[in-house]
């Protein structure tokens, strides 16, 4: 057993908490990336795109992450790519949450009134037009709050990167535990850790839903 005192412990979660930080800001960032492509796939008028995508929407909030990680993580492996797991929880979590952020931002284009539509095309836009200058700003306003209310998902959605290896936040209070012998004491570091990274962007993700139903009002 080694004797670690709590400093010691916190500055061992702080340094992995870092990785967490990273790894959800690239899932986020990642997942928003192609969430957009995605959304205006589903918004054109081909039909076959329209079922890709609700395809690939209902495949992965469908299965679970824990699933996602292992079929990534070992299954590139069967293909001769050596994936490391940092690759693979970035891959993993990308395409998670590109899945959720495509759902929640048709949602917020579908709640655009139809009649904005009607006046983009009266205009002899095309689709790419109306979506750029009339749709896409009005659904925006909508879109902001759950968006960053999902940003706390993404983050405790990154613990589950542990079981394939990647070093974050609770597959260092695991390490930690192992060697101190202490889990209540990490544990409870490792909480307070999560709980102070989610509960500003919850607050945040409230306050702007405030603002933006005031202004709507």
């Amino acid at each position: 057993m080694v004797d670690f005192s709590l400093w010691d412990i916190m500055r061992n979660l702080l340094l992995a908490a870092r990785w967490t930080v990273a790894l959800s800001l690239i899932a986020f960032v990642g997942g928003g990336v192609v969430g957009l492509i995605l959304l205006v796939a589903r918004t054109t008028r081909w039909t076959a795109l329209q079922r890709f995508v609700a395809l690939y929407v209902q495949l992965f909030q469908g299965t679970p992450l824990l699933m996602q990680l292992f079929l990534i993580y070992f299954g590139l492996a069967l293909f001769q790519f050596e994936t490391s797991a940092w690759t693979a929880a970035s891959i993993s979590l990308t395409l998670y949450s590109s899945a959720f952020l495509t759902e929640i931002w048709h949602g917020c284009v579908k709640a655009v009134p139809r009649g904005q539509w009607e006046a983009a095309q009266s205009l002899a836009l095309n689709l790419g037009e109306q979506l750029r200058y009339v749709i896409f700003p009005q659904a925006a306003r909508v879109a902001i709050a759950p968006t960053v209310g999902f940003l706390v998902q993404v983050v405790k959605g990154t613990a589950l990167a542990s079981v394939i290896g990647f070093v974050e936040l609770t597959k260092a209070g695991t390490m930690i535990t192992n060697a101190t012998f202490k889990p209540f004491v990490v544990y409870t570091c490792v909480g307070l850790l999560y709980f102070a990274i989610c509960y500003p962007i919850s607050l945040y993700a409230r306050s702007l839903e405030s603002k933006l139903h005031v202004q709507r009002t």
